[in-house]
């Protein structure tokens, strides 16, 4: 897992330079030989980002295939300043070991520091430490309209 981190970092620090406002959310490895990129810009993500991204990593293609794309609606929340910005939104938490006997929490985000996060189920709130988060991600919100 550290190899991943350590890429992680050094992919985070190279399109860093190449544009500051593209983030690199997450990083998954979804197969050996494949790495899936999540990104996001202020202005958006299109396609065209996700090539400049790509091209900008090209010397990575040699070892691994690079699927870049947009968090999505299902956002993943991978850092401190992450749940920080989604406060008061539905997630989905799910940790490494279990807490009260569960592993999965999804309710409204209440609070967030460097230290962990605070998932509020309808009243039943359960503080969660960041290193003990295996995965996390808001829920999607699909605003409803007249027909």
């Amino acid at each position: 897992m550290s190899d991943l981190v350590e890429l992680q970092e050094k992919i985070e620090r190279r399109v860093g330079e190449f544009d500051p406002q593209v983030e690199l959310i997450a990083l998954e490895r979804p197969a050996a030989e494949t790495l899936r990129l999540y990104i996001d810009h202020p202005e958006g993500v299109d396609l065209a980002l996700c090539e400049r991204v790509t091209n900008q990593l090209r010397d990575l293609l040699e070892a691994w295939s690079l699927e870049v794309s947009s968090p999505g609606a299902d956002r993943p929340l991978t850092k401190p300043e992450h749940y920080r910005r989604y406060l008061g939104r539905q997630v989905r938490v799910r940790t490494s070991e279990p807490i009260d006997g569960r592993r999965n929490f999804t309710g409204t985000l209440t609070e967030a520091d460097d230290e962990g996060v605070c998932v509020d189920a309808g009243g039943d709130a359960v503080r969660i430490p960041l290193a003990g988060i295996h995965r996390s991600n808001l829920i999607p919100e699909f605003g409803g309209g007249s027909a």
